[in-house]
């Protein structure tokens, strides 16, 4: 294997946070990058930006809302598949995947599903499940596979701060958490958790009520590991140093680090 830094980011915008992304791309450099919540139609992209700080990039957009991208360092990503199967008339741009740097990279924005119950958390676990079918696939591979992205699950009470402010939150309904379960089962590894068992985590934290502020996060932008990378996890991380910059997206990087050989047990 080659030695890599792969990171996941939702920007909650990449016009908005643009100046925040090329800071922390600058800073640390991470081979692959995962994008979501783009918010940004496909002629909007800052593709030039990205170039210019040594990424090559793929997208798939959507004007206001969702919207997922590939970034390569010193690279042009591969798109292999644009959106899940499934569903022919999709209008919703969540889900990207490429070859890049010799991993398979699925880069996917799982709808939030809030109000629930409603239709919003229908299409939500509708959509989990046509992920948990390809991921089937993907975890199989003989070639080194990761699903990055924003989950919009908090898997347990260990990844949130507080369970009883967010009961009635489709982050943390008991059908989110066992699709969630589910896609584990097939064999993938959730790396941070792999190497950080019994620490408190997060990724996100809200604008509100000063939760940044608190340490009042929630764990939900995760990287799976398929069995033919996961043995190559050496480090893992998130980079909350993100989160305290000024126009901070509420999330922050999260990352795994890949050596050139496999660990011993």
């Amino acid at each position: 294997m080659k030695k890599l830094k792969i990171a996941t980011f939702n920007v909650n915008g990449i016009r908005a946070h643009q100046a925040n992304l090329i800071a922390w791309l600058e800073r640390d450099q991470p081979d692959i990058v995962c994008l979501q919540e783009l918010k940004a139609a496909d002629k909007d992209f800052p593709a030039s930006a990205l170039e210019a700080v040594g990424y090559g990039a793929l997208w798939h957009g959507q004007s206001s809302w969702n919207g997922v991208a590939i970034l390569a360092r010193d690279a042009q990503p591969l798109e292999s598949r644009r959106g899940l199967p499934g569903d022919p008339d999709e209008q919703q741009s969540r889900y990207l995947e490429a070859a890049v740097h010799g991993v398979l990279v699925g880069c996917l924005y799982l709808p939030n599903g809030n109000p629930q119950p409603g239709p919003k958390f229908d299409y939500k676990l509708a959509w989990f499940e046509r992920l948990i079918e390809h991921a089937r696939t993907l975890q199989s591979s003989d070639h080194p596979v990761v699903l990055a992205g924003d989950y919009n699950v908090v898997p347990t009470d260990q990844d949130i701060y507080s369970p009883k402010s967010w009961l009635k939150d489709a982050l943390l309904q008991p059908e989110s958490r066992e699709a969630y379960a589910r896609l584990l089962e097939q064999g993938w590894t959730d790396a941070l958790r792999a190497l950080y068992p019994e620490e408190r985590i997060y990724t996100f934290w809200d604008y509100f009520r000063q939760h940044w502020q608190k340490s009042s996060g929630l764990r939900i932008d995760h990287l799976l590991l398929n069995p033919a990378l996961a043995p190559y996890l050496t480090d893992a991380g998130v980079d909350a140093w993100v989160r305290n910059e000024a126009h901070a997206s509420d999330h922050a990087p999260t990352w795994i680090q890949i050596g050139t050989r496999k660990r011993k047990r």
